[in-house]
């Protein structure tokens, strides 16, 4: 009887994992369950709230974040995996009072309304940054498509990702 396999919120006889990782900077070593995200640990665990849960299935980006580098929906990603793992989350990416690049320039330019989907967009930006980012407005948006924004704050967004760009091509091809 299921009611039976239950205590205190945790099925009996399922293991948990213990798992060390680094999240931000600061290595971190946790218990999870095999089936907790990535954003559930980021979330419920780690109380870091900057990473957003739209969609929970992979086709919004609102939970966009930095693993090892690479943007991944964190959504999609089990905890488990995250042995030895990197992740930047929003909170992770200013230094201190400095605020990335990124964030500066959704701030200057205005790239979004209600902000929910924010967070993901920054992060997916400085990861394509990363990954080389098309010249084209057509290859940002492209690039992009991963990150919904409801309100409809794309040509801010692009203008924004333009912006830093341009910066990193003309001044500093290494961003915080």
């Amino acid at each position: 009887m299921i009611s039976d396999s239950l205590e205190s919120g945790r099925i009996k006889g399922l293991s948990v994992h213990e798992v060390r990782l680094t999240v931000n900077g600061t290595s971190i070593e946790v218990n999870v369950e095999a089936w907790t995200t990535l954003l559930d640990l980021l979330r419920e665990r780690l109380t870091l709230h900057g990473t957003k849960k739209g969609c929970d299935h992979g086709q919004c980006g609102a939970c966009t974040v930095l693993l090892d580098g690479v943007r991944v929906n964190s959504c999609l990603v089990l905890a488990v995996t995250l042995e030895g793992k990197q992740v930047v989350t929003i909170e992770g990416l200013a230094h201190g009072d400095v605020l990335h690049p990124l964030q500066q320039a959704f701030i200057d330019h205005d790239a979004f309304q209600c902000g929910y989907c924010t967070p993901g967009q920054i992060c997916s930006a400085v990861g394509l940054i990363a990954e080389g980012c098309p010249s084209s407005d057509d290859g940002i948006r492209e690039a992009m498509s991963g990150n919904l924004c409801r309100c409809g704050a794309y040509p801010n967004i692009l203008t924004a990702i333009k912006e830093v760009v341009n910066t990193v091509e003309t001044k500093s091809p290494a961003l915080p």
